[in-house]
């Protein structure tokens, strides 16, 4: 197993050559797409799917198309968060949103590029194979962030703004919103790397407890965080009346549940392996994370 940071090395080499890869992009289309895809982050989706494919046996070789591309779902999900119609948002990153950049129209074709970029990428990957491991890494990406995934969180998160939160509404919108999309690069890096099922029920155990407390300490972010290390403004779920964790539980029962969460992500990790000490130590720093 690789550190965090050497995973994330790999991912910053790629993602702009697997984009550029696909052929001849418009320029300001590609300009729009590489002006968020490369504006920094964590990278914690991509890592993710490489630390989970090598703790299995596989290769991180094989395995980078389908970080990148999980990089770009991630990165095209921002840029329509961000966007008037959605959280109307003017920073991300520390730096202007898309579309204060690009204008409106182009970032929402950036965000569709990125999306379309990403399936490319994937089933070009899953082509050159000679076995089902890609097709199914590649399934298990699109229905994460897909219609019974991630957009269906983002869903019911535009639609439900300024009603009242309930636990159960707001355990929804994490679990699909945020946790599909941590729990996607388990799955699918287990998949890759030809995994039994029980290890990969343990990723995907472990991804949604890790997604679950990850968008539990965002809510608290929110609320009690530094917007220059955020690298974007704080306060604006309550302005737009968001159905957190904070305002079903508060804060305080917040940070109990976030770190319960962490107990069961690290609870799940016993068949990893090789794989556990990467992962309980990349579990416990979500609860300390400040951006």
């Amino acid at each position: 197993m690789r550190t965090y940071a050497a995973y994330q090395a790999l991912v910053e080499d790629a993602l702009t050559a697997s984009l550029r890869a696909l052929g001849e992009i418009p320029e300001k289309l590609l300009a729009a797409m590489e002006y968020s895809l490369t504006a920094g982050g964590k990278r914690l989706r991509p890592v993710l799917l490489l630390a989970a494919c090598e703790s299995a046996g596989g290769g991180a070789a094989e395995a980078l198309p389908y970080a990148c591309a999980l990089e770009m779902i991630h990165t095209y999900s921002l840029i329509h968060d961000d966007l008037p119609a959605m959280d109307n948002d003017d920073l991300r990153r520390g730096k202007p949103t898309n579309h204060r950049v690009f204008g409106e129209d182009v970032a929402i074709l950036a965000g569709d590029g990125l999306l379309s970029a990403a399936m490319e990428a994937m089933l070009r990957a899953a082509c050159a194979r000679e076995d089902l491991r890609g097709a199914r890494a590649a399934e298990a990406i699109a229905r994460r962030c897909g219609v019974t995934g991630m957009i269906a969180g983002q869903t019911v998160d535009v639609t439900e703004e300024g009603s009242v939160p309930t636990l159960a509404r707001v355990q929804y919108i994490h679990a699909h919103k945020t946790a599909d999309l941590l729990t996607a690069p388990m799955e699918a890096g287990l998949l890759l790397a030809g995994a039994a099922d029980d290890l990969v029920q343990a990723g995907i155990g472990y991804g949604f407890h890790l997604g679950m407390a990850f968008q539990m300490v965002d809510d608290l972010l929110d609320v009690e965080g530094d917007a220059a290390l955020l690298g974007k403004q704080t306060g604006m779920d309550a302005a737009l009346g968001k159905l957190t964790w904070v305002a079903a539980a508060g804060v305080e029962q917040t940070r109990k549940d976030a770190a319960e969460h962490i107990c069961q992500a690290v609870a799940c990790l016993s068949p990893l392996g090789e794989g556990n000490k990467f992962f309980k130590d990349l579990a416990q720093s979500t609860l300390v994370r400040v951006q």
